[in-house]
């Protein structure tokens, strides 16, 4: 595998740094009014905007599963006959680590308390119907939905690229072929920018929730003291994941993340199912399937929930906080998953990411969650009364601490974390350092150099917000992060569903002549 060793967009490049570093500064050095003025915006965003995102999710869903069941779901992600670049197992496993990191083993053992605490609909908290809902909602939120919001992107940007021909792998060429060509030198790296910025701050969130629980669970096994410590111990943490996806994002897609991905997916399924043999395996299995009867059961509701009455603040907390951060992402993953998807149908694509990444978000949360809520009902550990007081990654480690041959799980549980960490923002820099390469073979890596950069970059916005402290500024930064990408989003749907009316015909003549006019044998070292 080579790397592409020329034309990045210097504009696009700039303006992104500038616009991070801008952004990032302000914060760090006032970091109380950066809390409230980051919250005021995603206050106001939630109440007066959040029902956009709601239908966001449905039209989303909705228009992938028309894709993958028509005969547009026949074509192949090929410009020649192509296989697919990689096995089933390994795409899968790439698919679902690049997409997750450690944010899923922080919210799949934690979760549901909140939402036990503070359900939906107006149920009285911690009551029977409230447990139902909040083993429930866990699920939903890392579901079908979530997961479309990756696909959509990825079918957009992967159409275009292979086989319409445009000649990179970005967000503004799948947008481009809807907006007048007299806006192209505005549009096209204004879109990119967006991109960039959105896919940093949702990265940041991932990072800053999983950085204080990789802090809890390294000082549990040193017997450190992490109070005592405090931000300098995260600090530290952020440090060695950022050389640790550094070094990943220079070994490229075959030896480094595919590697990190597959190891990451076996020690996964290893972890899980030591958790649902040793713990109360028969109280899992049947909350479990009480819990998924449940989903489907209530999922138009769930879905279509916009709570007008205000009843509650759940919607605007959780499902349109969650719904910001899946379509932050959505870009990055787009991209990536059309990088990895080469050869396969566009029906291969949207059943195996809405299906494979909900299953695997879904044994997380059933396995993990359905093992911390025994511990409540039981009284084996008061988990609500310790997240109330000690936070949430105390709590995990505590829950952690119950098992047989604890301290071995708590290793394992700090290697998934870090490596769950690393595979996604390796994929991160990797797809920002292709969004900023104007033309991108198909079977080549963006520059090294660019790759690692990004890499190192990516470590910066956490640190500041892993500073500021709390849940609600990383929750304010993605959803703030993602507003512009609405838009986007709407403008690469219609692209896509033009391009399929039309069978790439006239955009793939026009585009191929500009790839062979650009990009010459010297512009790419094996």
């Amino acid at each position: 595998m080579g790397d592409y060793n020329g034309h990045i967009d210097r504009g696009v490049f700039v303006a992104s740094v500038v616009v991070v570093l801008g952004l990032v500064a302000p914060l760090a050095l006032f970091p109380d009014q950066g809390r409230e003025l980051l919250g005021a915006g995603f206050d106001f965003l939630t109440h007066n905007f959040g029902v956009v995102y709601i239908i966001a999710g449905i039209f989303a869903l909705g228009f992938l599963v028309y894709l993958g069941a028509s005969r547009h779901g026949e074509i192949r992600f090929s410009r020649a006959g192509d296989e697919p670049r990689f096995g089933k197992a390994s795409w899968a496993a790439m698919l679902f680590c690049g997409g997750i990191g450690s944010s899923v083993l922080y919210w799949g053992t934690v979760e549901w308390m909140h939402y036990f605490n503070n359900p939906p609909f107006g149920l009285a908290s911690q009551s029977d119907a409230a447990l139902v809902w909040a083993v429930s909602y866990p699920i939903f939120h890392w579901g079908l939905i979530g997961w479309a919001f990756y696909c959509l992107p990825g079918i957009a940007m992967g159409y275009m690229f292979y086989v319409v021909g445009v000649p990179s792998l970005r967000l503004s060429s799948a947008c481009e072929s809807v907006i007048p060509q007299s806006w192209h030198k505005l549009t096209n790296p204004l879109i990119d920018i967006i991109f960039v910025i959105g896919l940093v701050g949702a990265c940041s969130t991932g990072i800053g929730l999983g950085v204080p629980l990789i802090s809890a669970l390294t000082a549990e096994l040193l017997g450190l003291d992490a109070e005592a410590l405090g931000f300098g111990l995260d600090f530290t943490v952020i440090v060695v994941i950022t050389a640790l996806f550094s070094l990943s994002a220079w070994l490229g897609l075959e030896k480094g993340i595919k590697r990190l991905s597959n190891f990451n997916a076996l020690l996964a399924v290893v972890l899980l199912a030591f958790v649902f043999l040793v713990g109360p395996t028969l109280f899992i299995l049947e909350l479990g399937l009480q819990t998924i009867g449940h989903l489907i059961e209530n999922f138009i509701q769930m879905s279509f929930w916009t709570d007008p009455q205000r009843s509650a603040n759940f919607v605007e907390s959780w499902t349109i906080f969650y719904w910001a951060w899946w379509l932050a992402l959505g870009p990055f993953m787009g991209l990536f998953i059309a990088k990895i998807s080469r050869g396969r149908t566009i029906r291969e694509i949207v059943f195996g990411c809405l299906g494979w990444g909900t299953l695997g978000c879904a044994v997380f949360f059933v396995v993990l969650g359905n093992y911390a809520v025994n511990l409540q009902v039981s009284d084996g550990l008061d988990v609500l009364a310790m997240l109330d007081v000690s936070g949430a990654p105390q709590t995990i480690v505590a829950i952690l601490k119950t098992m047989p041959m604890a301290p071995l799980v708590l290793l394992i549980f700090l290697v998934l974390c870090v490596v769950f960490v690393a595979t996604s923002y390796d994929s991160a820099s990797y797809t920002l350092a292709t969004a900023v390469t104007t033309e991108l073979p198909e079977e080549v890596d963006p520059t090294r150099s660019m790759r690692i950069f990004w890499a190192i970059l990516l470590g910066i916005l956490p640190i500041t917000l892993v500073y500021m402290g709390g849940l609600r500024p990383l929750q304010s930064a993605v959803t703030l992060a993602s507003v512009p990408l609405l838009v986007v989003m709407f403008l690469m749907s219609y692209a896509l569903w033009r391009a399929l009316q039309q069978g790439g015909v006239v955009q793939r003549v026009t585009s191929r002549k500009t790839q062979m006019e650009n990009i010459s044998p010297e512009t790419v070292r094996s």
